[in-house]
């Protein structure tokens, strides 16, 4: 009776309580007893897992939790999020002595690398520069010709066509007059030493001292000389390769100028979206101003050589010089040499004109020169009004720098360039100045 009682009292707490009586505790004694291969299992596991006396616990592999994680990357059962494998993990130190060290060994070698390019393509680099210089300068051309409703393609062939034109028939002077002359000096050379051989002043140096021996002895050991033989042979092939490079270069510059000046537009379009569209109007309207004033002054240039081509032909004809038509292609190269060009070519053909007599020379040297200062104060100041304006003393260190730099190139292009950064400082760097 009182268990039964015991039992009824007993069901309403349990009832209140929310759980089943399946839920409710059991003595861990009674359940032992209840099930012992259960429960010895159960001890079996609980001891494995206990790590052994004296080790330490295995680290776990988990990602730190300030690493990037995305969204929708959380645990369904309490909302947290779970770091995602394959983030991005922490970045070195910009100052950490190991990536300082690495990045500085990385830099010099990529400098070296460049530099080791650099020198072993010197001479690509510099068909480079005279062919994007030639497109430049002809530009003006062909956009003065597209302004005229003659096509872009059309303009390009035509100013090529008349600068390969000179190019070829400068060549097709120089080749055979070359030609003429070492034929002409191979057929005298007898006579002159003949003559020279029988000449007074021979005679008296031979019984003095002997010379006619003395040379004798010289050239019997030249004849026998396989090396002196073979450093003859390596001049003449020396000679003949040096006119093929220079007739390849010639080519290569020719094909790179039709091909920059094709695609001169769409050069200068990818080249002005490689600045920040904040900026990419400024860098336009400067690239343009210094791709026209280029352009102008390779023009204006070549309008000036020519005329002063022009003028040295027609009085070494009247005058009766030598090669006139192949020393005005010499004038006309010379001439694009700003300031010292002109100089340097009248030097040249007066002392070809003293073969012809003091009198030749004096002529030419005074119509020359006074034709030079004609063209320095009345024609060059007129055609490069719209060219480059250079200070006198910046484009004669220009020239002189260019010139000891990269030869005759470096002279012809010392001016432009010289134009350029005067023009990139005064729009750039003096305005940032007086802004503050």
């Amino acid at each position: 009776m009182t268990d039964k009682t015991d039992e009824s009292s007993a069901a309403p707490e349990n009832s209140g309580g929310g759980q089943p009586p399946s839920a409710a505790p059991q003595d861990p004694e009674a359940a032992r007893r209840k099930n012992p291969a259960a429960a010895a299992l159960g001890l079996l596991v609980h001891r494995l897992r206990q790590p052994l006396p004296g080790a330490q616990p295995r680290l776990r592999f988990e990602m730190p939790p300030e690493y990037s994680l995305q969204n929708g990357d959380r645990d369904r059962t309490d909302g947290e999020v779970q770091p995602q494998f394959g983030s991005p993990g922490p970045r070195i130190s910009p100052q950490h002595p190991l990536y300082l060290g690495f990045m500085g060994t990385v830099g010099v070698g990529l400098a070296l690398l460049v530099y080791w390019i650099g020198s072993n393509t010197t001479q690509l680099l510099l068909w480079i520069v005279a062919a994007l210089f030639i497109a430049l300068g002809l530009e003006p051309v062909v956009g003065w010709l597209e302004g005229r409703k003659i096509p872009r393609p059309a303009g390009i062939l035509v100013s090529v066509t008349v600068l390969v034109s000179a190019v070829v028939g400068f060549f097709a002077t120089l080749i055979p007059t070359i030609v003429e002359q070492v034929t002409e000096i191979v057929q005298q050379a007898p006579v002159w030493i003949r003559d020279f051989i029988d000449s007074d002043f021979f005679r008296s140096l031979d019984d003095q001292f002997g010379v006619r021996e003395r040379v004798t002895e010289e050239l019997d050991k030249f004849v026998n000389d396989p090396a002196a033989l073979g450093g003859i042979f390596g001049g003449v092939v020396g000679f003949g390769s040096t006119v093929a490079n220079s007739l390849f270069g010639t080519l290569v510059v020719l094909v790179l100028s039709l091909y920059f000046l094709a695609a001169l537009p769409a050069m200068k379009r990818w080249g002005y979206r490689l600045a920040p569209r904040s900026r990419r109007h400024r860098v336009e309207a400067l690239s343009e101003e210094i791709t026209r004033s280029v352009g102008n002054y390779v023009i204006g240039q070549a309008a000036v050589a020519l005329l002063n081509a022009t003028f040295a032909f027609i009085v070494m004809s009247i005058v009766g010089i030598p090669f006139a038509l192949l020393l005005a292609f010499v004038v006309a190269l010379l001439a694009f040499i700003p300031l010292v060009g002109g100089m340097i070519a009248g030097i040249v053909v007066l002392l070809v004109s003293l073969t012809e007599g003091w009198q030749a020379a004096a002529i030419y040297g005074i119509c020359y020169f006074a034709y030079l200062q004609f063209e320095a104060y009345f024609i060059s100041p007129r055609i490069m009004q719209k060219a480059v304006a250079v200070p006198g003393a910046v484009a004669v260190i220009s020239v002189i720098a260019g010139g000891s730099l990269l030869g005759v190139l470096g002279a012809l292009i010392a001016i432009p360039t010289a134009a350029a950064v005067l023009l990139l400082i005064r729009e750039i760097y003096i305005v940032r100045q007086d802004q503050h």
